[in-house]
């Protein structure tokens, strides 16, 4: 039977714009990698970058010299997720229904809930890999920022500034409604005098700030800090400024040592490194902290210090978050589908398919996806710590 979904569709679509969402920040602001073409889960993304290179001076000469060779570099990321929702009905559940809401009403709503369950998963996702990723940090762990005031936002500003990051106006806040609330809240931004409309005022928009347009994301949480102890830097040489690998000793690792997205302080130094590799369960171990690396020379046996678990708001540029989306790959000839549809979710506009299935007296639906995230460039993310 082909074409089962023809007729549905405007029901997938409605339940579609309809949907009851969580506030979604990461995926409209970072690079999205998608198209038509179905990949299979591990397929990689491939994208370049560049090296730095160094300024040469100008000798006249009537010889053109040679040019200084460059390296162009790949990065791969993976498609390594698949996202599946399956949403089975017999005919007499489709019979039963019908004296009810109906089976178009019901199924619209199905289909709803799963894209938003899907999204809210690829969301937590980008949050996760980027606060992971980030370079450095600012502000006091546990406490919401937006006290009295948004100078929070010029300081996580100049840390992207110092790393080298375009302010081009591509640049996004992404926080959490407790930030967002804190920020509303404040009489400067009340006054339409002082913030240069009545948008947050009459309809709660937050405006572009300090040259970041600001969102918020339901998929922000708590981070909890790993429970290692009494580290210290451990190389006689020390780290030079830029060094991003640093060895530990002497910790106490306490199951969880130092984890992924921890924030650390070197005594004398008073940046907050974010930790993009932890130890592990180890007690001697190197951690990467986030590109640009260190800003200070780092002197043997220092002691590393672990800040306490905080929610990561994250300030970054589109291009340094990518997240690619493809439909699932099919076998040739195709699978015992028997209709198949595309479906754009204009909350977030990720694109999805919904595949029907025909059993023994049953049918399946499957809302479906395979995708992958990758923060490739730490200068060009930053976490405003709450």
């Amino acid at each position: 039977m082909a074409n089962v979904l023809t007729d549905l569709a405007a029901d997938i679509y409605k339940a579609a714009d309809m949907v009851g969402r969580e506030l979604t920040g990461f995926i409209p602001s970072a690079t999205i990698n998608a198209g038509s073409e179905r990949a299979a889960l591990n397929d990689p993304v491939r994208s370049h970058f560049t090296r730095a290179v160094s300024v040469g001076t100008i000798t006249a000469s009537m010889t053109v010299p040679e040019g200084t060779d460059q390296t162009v570099d790949s990065k791969t990321m993976t498609l390594d997720t698949t996202a599946s929702v399956k949403i089975p009905w017999t005919g007499e559940d489709m019979r039963h229904v019908q004296n009810g809401s109906g089976f178009e009403t019901i199924y619209g709503d199905q289909v709803r809930q799963a894209i938003r369950a899907i999204v809210n998963q690829i969301e937590v996702a980008m949050w996760s890999a980027a606060y992971k990723a980030s370079s450095r940090a600012y502000g006091t762990a546990g406490t919401a920022p937006f006290a009295s005031a948004f100078t929070e936002l010029a300081q996580i500003r100049k840390i992207l500034a110092d790393n080298g990051c375009p302010m081009d106006g591509n640049i996004t806040c992404v926080l959490d409604t407790t930030a967002g609330a804190r920020l509303r809240a404040l009489t400067q931004l009340q006054k339409v005098n002082e913030a240069g409309g009545s948008e947050l005022l009459r309809q709660g928009t937050l405006l572009d700030l300090q040259g970041m347009m600001l969102k918020e994301s339901a998929g922000i949480s708590v981070h909890t800090k790993g429970a290692g102890t009494g580290y210290d830097v451990d190389l006689t040489a020390g780290y030079a400024v830029g060094d991003t690998t640093i060895h530990l000793d002497g910790g106490t690792a306490n199951t969880t040592g130092i984890k992924a997205g921890d924030v650390v302080t070197f005594a004398g130094d008073t940046n907050k490194y974010v930790v993009n590799t932890g130890t592990g369960n180890n007690a001697e171990a190197d951690i990467v902290i986030g590109s640009p690396g260190m800003r200070a020379t780092l002197a043997d046996t220092v002691e590393a210090t672990v800040g306490d678990s905080y929610t990561p708001n994250v300030v970054f540029h589109r291009s340094a978050l990518e997240l690619a989306i493809r439909p699932y790959a099919q076998p040739l000839g195709g699978d015992s589908a028997v209709d198949a549809l595309v479906v754009q979710d204009p909350w977030s506009g990720l694109v999805f398919e919904v595949r029907a299935y025909k059993g023994y007296g049953k049918a399946m639906f499957d809302v479906q996806c395979v995708y992958g995230v990758k923060a490739w460039k730490p200068d060009h993310i930053a976490t405003l710590l709450g």
